[in-house]
């Protein structure tokens, strides 16, 4: 018998807070949960670190520069949708530079709420990781 073993998309997550709220930007013409709230996020290209990755991210879409000493993992989901996939949530309350945003064709907002009244159209995923985050939980399997 053999054994064959899955490559999974990494992607990271930034959970940028500032005085209990968060970050969040509306997805645009992207062909994927256009309309909905997400945060900054990405693929990682492959050879990077995981938050070298975010880094990358923080910089591309929102023109801010953030050291690795100031952001924590915070979670970790292992989700299901149209394929299988790990995500890597990390927060940071400090940057550096102006917020801009960076990639206007494919977000149309970029914006701060509380934590506590996030907009209804949140991607389903990403909701449930900022609830995690607020009940300090981990780690967490979504969509199976």
């Amino acid at each position: 018998m053999s054994t064959v073993h899955t490559t999974l998309p990494v992607a990271v997550h930034l959970f940028l807070v500032q005085e209990q709220s968060i970050l969040l930007l509306r997805r645009y013409n992207t062909g994927y949960e256009d309309g909905n709230y997400s945060v900054i996020a990405g693929h990682l290209d492959g050879g990077e670190e995981v938050k070298q990755a975010m880094i990358r991210e923080a910089y591309e879409e929102a023109n801010i520069e953030i050291s690795p000493a100031d952001l924590q993992v915070v979670g970790i989901m292992h989700r299901r949708a149209e394929d299988e996939r790990i995500d890597f949530f990390l927060a940071a309350q400090r940057w550096h530079g102006e917020l801009r945003n960076n990639e206007p064709h494919k977000c149309d907002e970029l914006a701060w709420y509380p934590l506590t009244s996030l907009p209804e159209n949140i991607i389903p995923y990403v909701r449930q990781a900022l609830e995690n985050y607020r009940a300090g939980r981990w780690f967490d399997s979504f969509g199976w």
